[in-house]
């Protein structure tokens, strides 16, 4: 049974998402530096979803036994499950060419995508001043693409391939949020990957060639399952709308992670892209949340 969220336990809930932001970032930067040493791309995403999946079983498979298997809702958890491995396929796809800061930032966008989707799929209303907040936000993804400039790279069309997953993977959590156990949750969206992926990885898989890059396959599912519960508990100590702009920390770790490991820095057009987009997302934070519209317990990146 979920803890209710305690007001003198703000602090600590927040804590927890800053640190499950910076694993959400650790993913991304794993991704990338796998790829750069050669790693396939269908190999990388297996094994981050290989990971999660075992240590989420360890996690829950002892607790809740069969039953963290079942659910009632067979096709959303489908749906949902290839909706995060299609947006975290195309992502990995980005990241072997665009700068960590640019895919983060794009991705940034997924409330935006999300408040028009919720009109046909979950029946919400939107009003004028989200319709322009979404507005907005799709200028600074325009600014941060630059469609019309010299540095704009056909990779980018990748980044919003994944956005596009990742909200329809959102929505469907928002749907299945408090109707299933968020356990089981994880369980699907972590084995529909590893199993689909694994009669494609495992025949041709490509060794290592040194020791960090294999210690880097096996530590990125831990990252993935570490964030994730992390988020979650999060969400028992504080909550999901006081939580949620939290996300937005990942655009400084994305950041420094691009520095710090592969030496390259945001451009000026990433950032004011970001700030825009930031800024309209947290409008529609605001609204929501003014119209008390659910937040789900899960991020949009797993």
């Amino acid at each position: 049974m979920a803890i209710a969220p305690r007001e003198d336990r703000t602090g600590f809930g927040l804590m927890l998402m800053a640190l499950a932001v910076i694993g959400f970032t650790c993913i991304d930067t794993s991704a990338k530096w796998l790829l750069q040493h050669g790693i396939p791309a269908l190999q990388v995403v297996w094994c981050r979803y290989a990971g999660h999946l075992v240590l989420v079983l360890m996690t829950f498979l002892p607790r809740e036994g069969a039953a963290l298997l079942r659910t009632a809702h067979p096709w959303k958890q489908t749906f949902r499950a290839a909706g995060l491995f299609g947006s975290t396929m195309l992502n990995f796809l980005a990241l072997a060419y665009l700068p960590i800061t640019v895919t983060t930032t794009i991705m940034f966008a997924g409330p935006i995508v999300v408040t028009l989707l919720a009109i046909p799929l979950l029946g919400e209303k939107v009003g004028p001043h989200r319709i322009g907040a979404v507005c907005v936000g799709f200028l600074g993804v325009l600014v941060v693409m630059q469609p019309w400039g010299a540095d704009f790279h056909p990779a980018m069309l990748l980044s919003m391939g994944a956005l596009c997953c990742a909200a329809v993977y959102f929505i469907l959590t928002r749907q299945l949020a408090g109707v299933e156990s968020n356990a089981t949750s994880q369980v699907w969206g972590g084995a529909l990957p590893t199993l689909l992926l694994a009669p494609v990885v495992l025949p041709d898989w490509q060794a290592p060639e040194s020791a960090g890059t294999g210690a880097m396959l096996a530590v990125i599912g831990v990252f993935g399952a570490v964030a994730h519960l992390l988020a979650t508990a999060a969400h028992r100590y504080a909550g999901a709308s006081v939580l949620a702009p939290m996300v937005y920390l990942q655009l400084m770790s994305a950041a420094a992670a691009g520095l710090l490991v592969f030496g390259t820095w945001p451009t000026v057009w990433t950032l004011v892209g970001a700030m825009i987009i930031i800024g309209a997302g947290l409008y529609i934070w605001h609204r929501e949340r003014q119209r008390g519209v659910p937040h789900s317990k899960i991020p949009p990146r797993l």
